[in-house]
């Protein structure tokens, strides 16, 4: 069954991020509440969210508000029929008894309940509705995160399930995970046993919210909110009232109840008013004193707040669990005791919860932003490892003792083909969705073709044979040694392979240049490194755009700066659909030059509004780059040129590959480079205009004194220097001159200035 129609009912939260993803799909929704003027402001938050849930403003003329006393006659020709109100099951069953009566056959309907058991909410549903009924647990926000877990009993249609199944992974672009009914799911259950590991532990170790958050973040694979400030974002009090429900539905058998106990400190916090971020801060808030916001933390040893002060313990600021855990250090014992406690716990819900193991790695992927999910990470410690370094009264898990009785690894290769252990049938293909082409599979199975530190190139096919390029680097900053891959890459597909594929797992696709690199050769003036640095860059990205065979890029999360560079100079982008690109150089008091303003200066120049006007062409250019402007949907992007008309938006993250593969297989036969560009530009005659534009800026304090210097060599660089409009300039001029400029400005205290500040804060400097 197609779903085109979709109705949501509930117009909160979840509610109006499911219908804001379904018209992001380009479908029409129905948003319904008690009246319509809920829905209606449900809307205007939709349209005013940050960041923003819409990938363009206008998707939200295919969200109807409604009500539910006046407008539920739209459900009679529905596909899909979400119930998104209050966690009342008695509300939820006069719903139900309404909806039942009025959905036409076959029509899917679901609950977005986080909590609720499946037997409870269908025991009195008709058997016909029993079939086509499951719960669809979405991750908030909905846009962003990738977790769908689609709860499903014994009752259910398959055929109608696995509809459902597509929509969420083709549609709405969601990571869809098939549990059965169990309290908490799979990624809650997990997640929020994590969690409470993670606090229970650090209260036990005697670290302070700083230093827990230091270890239980990046190091481990986890984003940097770490546990205290995850709690806080999510809402201290919500996060006690998932608790409660923890405890009520699950077995007093069950480990979650060792780390699931109410706390004094989080009673006191929620009593207080210190809910997290939304109220007036929790583990952290922050402090304005004289208008000055000073953020603080918690000694949750005697309920006072002290200025929050960033903890460097010497771990990485990148995964890296196996020296962490090995640490003989309480940061060790901390990390160790986390990741123990949850493998184990993971460990033994296989298979009564789940028989694949791996929906558990998703589930902490997709919905809690893991690098790795618990099974990765213990085959990466190994399993005799993993048991020799446990207690000798700690219950190993079944699942676990099966592995080791019967001397096996949790996933092999066979024929290069990669199979995981099954509990019940010994060995199973690893099977994705249809066409799925999954890079951590790759890596599981195969080893690369060629690798240093900051970078990997795997074999690759589908309906083509193909390398791709992973970047790893923290936040997959660019160094010498990406740049050195990429060249890398050009040698070896020009001998055996049909394109090339720059794509990674991470969050980010790239934040850009290595800056810290930068910095240090500016302040030991080290310029001519600097220039040869950016000069190899250039060359490699040259190489690829012109090549004779095709390179596409998959950007997902952040490709800005350097980042945007590496993909504006592919062959063809198939961009996440919550991709952000930008070129944001002059943040920090720099310009691009990678090819950045040369490749935004033949995008332009080709646009319909410049009509081959050399100085509307500069002044575009200068007001994009100058602004830092960024684009947080692809949709966006093509409007500001970020993207070409040979690009493409993919929902799925997950099959951001897939695509990648068809685009090489569809042009591999005939493909033609792209030719080397000329440009005509205006020279000195139009910096009177953009010096017009940095003075107003500063007039209204948008910029200091330093951000006219930067904007004048930016203009001096997308002027053409010392040209007039009837000089030709090549690609090779423009980066010449990209590096002259950027090589003038970071030899500037101002510009280190800056750097130094975003290295510390993370945030740019006005000067």
């Amino acid at each position: 069954m197609k779903i085109s129609k979709v109705v949501v009912i509930g117009s909160g939260t979840m509610g109006s991020g499911i219908a804001a993803q379904v018209a992001n799909a380009g479908l029409q929704v129905y948003l319904l509440d008690l009246t319509t003027e809920i829905a209606t402001k449900a809307c205007e938050r939709i349209k005013k969210s940050r960041p923003p849930l819409l990938m363009e403003e206008d998707n939200l003329n295919h969200i109807i508000p409604g009500s539910i006393e006046n407008d539920m006659e739209t459900i009679k020709d529905a596909d899909w029929v979400v119930e998104a109100v209050v966690e009342r099951i008695d509300i939820k069953k006069t719903l139900y008894s309404r909806i039942d009566k009025l959905r036409k056959p076959g029509a899917l309907v679901s609950s977005n309940t986080s909590s609720i058991p499946l037997k409870v909410l269908t025991e009195d549903m008709s058997q016909e509705m029993k079939k086509v009924f499951c719960i669809t647990h979405f991750f908030n926000p909905v846009r962003y995160m990738r977790l769908l877990e689609l709860v499903i009993g014994s009752q259910n249609d398959k055929e109608k399930i696995n509809d459902l199944v597509n929509f969420g992974d083709k549609t709405l672009g969601k990571t869809v995970v098939v549990c059965n009914d169990s309290p908490g799911f799979l990624g809650n259950r997990v997640g929020v046993y994590a969690m409470q590991v993670a606090m229970t532990e650090a209260f036990n170790f005697g670290l302070t919210v700083e230093e827990a958050d230091a270890v239980f973040g990046r190091p481990l694979g986890i984003p940097k909110t770490g546990i205290f400030g995850l709690y806080d974002l999510i809402g201290i009090d919500l996060m006690a009232d998932v608790l409660k429900s923890f405890i009520k539905e699950l077995p007093t058998s069950d480990p979650f109840h060792i780390v699931g106990k109410e706390l004094p400190i989080i009673n006191q916090l929620i009593a207080d008013g210190y809910t997290g971020r939304k109220g007036k801060g929790g583990f952290f808030r922050m402090n304005k004193t004289s208008d000055v916001k000073i953020l603080e933390s918690l000694n949750y040893q005697n309920n006072t707040y002290h200025e929050s002060k960033k903890v460097d313990l010497g771990l990485p600021d990148v995964m890296d669990v196996m020296n962490v855990i090995k640490r003989d250090d309480v940061y060790g014992k901390y990390a160790w005791s986390i990741m123990k406690k949850t493998i184990l716990y993971a460990s033994s819900l296989v298979p009564d919860v789940t028989e694949n193991f791996n929906d558990i790695d998703d589930a902490m992927k997709c919905g809690f932003n893991w690098s790795k999910g618990p099974f990765e990470i213990l085959n990466e410690i190994g399993i005799e490892n993993f048991v020799s370094k446990l207690n000798q009264d700690e219950e190993i898990p079944s699942f676990i003792k099966q592995l080791i009785d019967q001397k096996n690894s949790l996933f092999r290769t066979t024929d290069n083909d990669l199979e995981y252990f099954h509990p019940q049938q010994s060995y199973m293909p690893m099977k994705r969705a249809d066409g799925i082409i999954s890079l951590s599979d790759i890596k599981k199975a195969s080893k690369p073709i060629y690798t240093n530190a900051s970078a990997s190139i795997w074999e690759m096919s589908g309906k083509s044979k193909f390398i791709c390029v992973e970047f790893h680097t923290k936040a997959n900053a660019l160094d010498g040694l990406t740049n050195d891959c990429l060249m890398k890459a050009y040698d070896l597909c020009n001998d055996k392979y049909d394109g090339i594929v720059i794509a990674n797992d991470a969050m980010q696709f790239s934040a850009g240049v290595n800056l810290n690199y930068f910095y240090d050769r500016a302040v030991n003036k080290e310029f001519k490194d600097i220039d040869i640095f950016l000069n190899n860059f250039q060359q490699s990205l040259y190489q690829l755009q012109h090549a004779k065979f095709p390179v596409v890029s998959c950007p997902s999360g952040l490709a800005i700066g350097g980042g945007y560079e590496v993909i504006s100079q592919t062959s063809f982008i198939a961009a996440h659909s919550n991709s952000v690109l930008g070129l944001v150089e002059s943040l920090v008091g720099l310009i691009p030059a990678g090819g950045g303003c040369k490749e935004m200066l033949r995008r332009w120049a080709n646009h319909s509004d410049i009509k081959n006007d050399p100085k509307q062409l500069a002044l575009k250019v200068f007001n994009l780059i100058g602004y830092a402007t960024t684009a947080d949907s692809p949709i966006k992007a093509k409007a500001q040129q970020f993207l070409g008309e040979q690009d493409i938006m993919v929902m799925s993250k997950d099959r951001l590959i897939e695509e990648a593969d068809k685009i090489i297989f569809s042009n591999k036969e005939n493909y033609s480079s792209l030719d080397s560009a000329t440009f005509s530009l205006p020279g000195s005659t139009v910096m009177s205009d953009m010096m017009d534009i940095l003075y107003e800026l500063k007039d209204k304090k948008v910029i200091g004194e330093h951000g006219i210097e930067v904007g004048k060599k930016l203009g001096y660089m997308l002027s053409g220097g010392n040209t007039t409009p009837s000089t030709i300039l090549t690609e090779q001029n423009l980066y010449d001159l990209e590096r002259e400029i950027f090589i003038d400005l970071i030899s500037q205290k101002p510009t280190q200035q800056r750097i130094r500040h975003t290295l510390d804060t993370g945030k740019p400097l006005f000067n």
